[in-house]
């Protein structure tokens, strides 16, 4: 079982930067592909970014891409979300998934575990 802890969220004004992290409890986490997705009020919890296992495949909602980076430190267990120009409407609650595999990517279905999130709110 993995647990997943994500953190770094909070308050913001537009064009700020946020850095989210998740940190996992797995001593495998190294051999699984993470995911951000997001969920705004009212809204479906969509693809924000994923990073496989290695590193060397990310992908990117075209929504974030020039703006936000995935990236992980396999040494610490760590994936992060560093969130650059921030806009009104990237205020959503923040989920890391993982899994021990993926086939699609940006289908949350796909990933065996998420953590509880933590909220980002942008104001203008």
């Amino acid at each position: 079982q993995v647990q997943l802890v994500e953190s770094g969220g909070g308050l913001v004004q537009a064009g700020g930067s946020l850095r989210l992290s998740c940190a996992a409890s797995e001593r495998i986490f190294s051999t699984y592909d993470m995911g951000w997705f997001r969920q705004a009020p009212g809204k479906e919890r969509e693809f924000v970014a994923s990073i496989n296992w290695s590193g060397g495949s990310i992908n990117y909602a075209d929504s974030v891409k020039g703006r936000f980076t995935i990236s992980r430190d396999n040494g610490r267990n760590t994936v992060y979300l560093q969130m650059n120009s921030l806009k009104p409407e990237d205020t959503a609650v923040y989920y890391c998934h993982a899994a021990n595999r993926v086939t699609v990517v940006a289908a949350s279905e796909e990933y065996e575990y998420w953590g509880q999130g933590t909220q980002v709110t942008v104001s203008s």
